[in-house]
């Protein structure tokens, strides 16, 4: 059930919503090129009563809410309630606490100012004996949410009784509605409570839960603002646990770049009245990228509608992804447990858009025998082209989401790290997969992102567009972009993040996607290369070459009309798809070896993507003259500073 705004909030939306590119954009661009605002910055807005100054004032109020400094303020205020748990909980069990408390806490804020109206109407059905849907369905329509609660508590209620705490709480979370309860058993919550009554912590907990710091009402805190809260609250807890920053989300600039590719070609329709689109997340994580790319198809159209499903094997962050969609009032039965490579919860569907991070660099060792089994089905499978190393899965999730794409149109923007390019002889199961991806027309363009863009890695990563609608004047061809050098350095890291997509930067990536072209471009101190190349560029035939036996004369000796290779003097070529097999042996084999022939029934055909060597740019190393004199002028530095230190004798 969708949320309805006041007239006020709606006109406070629109300003990064409808007017985004005339006024939210602008001004945040300025704030950050000219650094208007740093943190821990107290403004004053004078309002003289004009449009011009309103409009000032509710743009830095709007900033105000979205500033990240606030966002880590508020997460920390909340992680901090975490040292009630000292002792009974380690450091890193603190987020089993504190995760569903303040998942519990947003819907209690969101559903306050019907919680009186509701506990009296689920009275009223009790007494007339409306169970099951009906009810259900009328007490969503009084709560103006897809959820409910019934009891006669909210967290001030359950705090003003110390003595019963335990009880009342019991009584608060049953009466939740079914789609809550899932959440909460995800968290494995009912197991924390009763630590958290043995421990004596569960009063405290909830008291410091119900202070104004911890106000989480969708009137104080939007869900893009609540979703960097979850995502904060999540990197602290991956930390206590050891693990690198960031290890479950990704941060947000990527998030809109993609999404920025994923609609470029369709904003016409977009616009059109009534367009209806479904999204699906493989690997969902909290679901904030379902979340932004919806909020960029209602930026171009407020009637565009978005339909999203997603899976997450993480029980936690499914669960996050759940509660936030109930609270926005999306599609919050799309969003599914489990483990995508080895129990599909969407087999059979088919997505507009497809968007998703799934973990690379990790096996596939736990899903090996449904995997396996999946291959065996072929093309009526996800696993048909190929089944990549056991040690590298991140090309089972992009099989799994081109098996999904809606067949004519559908678009896909996928995160892969550097193998899904080149791992892999030819024949194995990654290039086949390569090959079956580039030869069915499916890569629309692959771009190279900067390191150290990510909280928990500083390697390199390539977002591939894969579609099954390509444009005509895409057709056949694969276009490639060298973003590593479009970006803008952070004034603080965050885990192995030390730059950012700014929208500068996303524009510029834009801008050479969507002119398709054999061009550099460079705009204040950016710099993004495209390349295009027919999609028969990247195979080639890798071919065992042999030498055969020869007789005194040196004529070839056969055998039932067949030469005979000499043994251990097999060698192998690469030849591209491009060259003929034969005119490539007379130019450069045969003049250094005339014995040499091929074995036809040992071809085999490969695909590989050589993203490096194609944007490769030679640079001459310095002079010796050049290094020596470096040398000279630092052991004079070294010299000057001896004698500062020890005098001059």
């Amino acid at each position: 059930m969708k949320r309805e705004l006041e007239p006020y909030q709606m006109i406070e939306r629109s300003i990064i919503k409808k007017y985004r590119k005339e006024l939210w954009t602008p001004f945040i661009v300025a704030v950050k090129r000219y650094e208007l605002v740093q943190e821990g910055d107290k403004i004053a807005v004078c309002i003289s009563g004009g449009k011009d100054s309103m409009l000032m004032a509710k743009l830095m109020q709007e900033l105000q809410k979205q500033t990240d400094a606030n966002i880590s303020a508020k997460a920390d205020l909340i992680w901090q309630i975490a040292t009630h748990l000292v002792g009974l909980f380690k450091p890193h069990e603190y987020g089993k606490v504190i995760l569903p408390m303040t998942v519990l806490k947003r819907f209690d804020d969101a559903l306050k100012p019907t919680k009186a109206a509701v506990v009296e109407m689920a009275k009223k059905l009790d007494v007339q004996h409306v169970e099951g849907a009906a009810r259900d369905g009328i007490l969503c329509r009084v709560s103006k949410y897809d959820f409910y609660n019934t009891s006669n508590f909210d967290f001030a209620k359950l705090i003003a009784d110390p003595d019963n705490v335990e009880s009342n709480f019991e009584a608060y979370l049953q009466g939740f509605s079914s789609n809550i309860k899932d959440i909460v058993d995800n968290f494995d919550f009912a197991n924390t409570v009763k630590l958290m009554v043995k421990g004596g912590v569960l009063f405290v907990t909830l008291q410091e839960f119900n202070s104004a710091k911890a106000d989480m009402s969708p009137e104080k805190i939007t869900s893009t603002d609540m979703g960097y809260i979850f995502e904060e609250l999540i990197r602290k807890f991956s930390e206590s646990y050891d693990e690198q920053a960031g290890a479950h989300f990704t941060s947000r600039d990527i998030i809109y770049l993609m999404t920025e590719l994923l609609v470029a070609p369709e904003k016409a329709e977009i616009m059109a009245e009534g367009c209806t689109k479904t999204a699906y997340d493989m690997a969902m994580g909290t679901s904030q990228m379902l979340g932004c790319l919806t909020e960029r198809l209602q930026d171009i159209s407020e009637d565009a509608s978005l339909t999203c499903f997603g899976q997450e094997f993480n029980p936690e962050t499914y669960a996050i992804a759940k509660a936030d969609m109930l609270i926005k009032g999306g599609n919050a039965s799309g969003m599914k447990y489990g483990d995508t490579l080895s129990d599909d919860a969407f087999s059979g569907y088919e997505f507009d858009y497809i968007i998703s991070n799934p973990p690379f660099g990790i096996d596939w060792k736990r899903e090996k025998v449904q995997v396996e089994a999946e291959a065996k089905r072929g093309f009526n499978g996800r696993f048909g082209p190929g089944l990549p190393a056991i040690s590298d899965g991140q090309m089972l999730f992009m099989l799994n989401g081109v098996k999904k794409l809606k067949e004519g149109s559908g678009r896909m923007a996928i995160i892969q790290n550097g193998s899904s390019l080149f791992t892999g002889d030819a024949g194995s199961g990654a290039s086949e997969i390569r090959r079956y991806v580039i030869e069915g027309d499916l890569v629309e363009a692959i771009i190279q992102l900067p390191t150290d863009l990510f909280y928990n890695t500083g390697i390199s990563t390539y977002i591939w567009v894969l579609t099954k609608g390509k444009d005509l004047h895409r057709g056949g061809k694969v276009q490639l972009i060298d973003a590593s050098k479009c970006f803008v350095k952070r004034r603080k890291n965050i885990g192995s993040k030390r730059v950012d997509l700014d929208d500068a930067s996303i524009e510029l990536i834009l801008r050479a996607y969507e002119e398709f072209g054999n061009e550099t471009y460079e705009e204040n101190g950016l710099v993004v290369e495209s390349k295009v190349f027919d999609n028969s560029f990247f195979g080639f035939t890798k071919v065992t070459v042999e030498t055969t036996q020869a007789d005194a004369k040196g004529k070839p000796v056969l055998k039932k009309g067949k030469k005979q290779p000499v043994k251990g003097a097999s060698d192998t070529e690469i030849i591209p798809l491009s060259e003929d097999v034969d005119a490539y042996m007379e130019k450069n084999v045969l003049p250094y070896n005339p014995l040499a022939y091929i074995d036809p029934a040992k071809d085999k055909i490969g695909y590989e993507v050589p993203f490096t060597r194609l944007f490769y740019k030679f640079e001459a190393s310095a002079s010796s003259d050049s290094i020596f004199e470096d040398i000279k002028a630092l052991e004079a530095e070294e010299t000057i500073l001896m004698k500062e230190l020890f005098g001059h004798e």
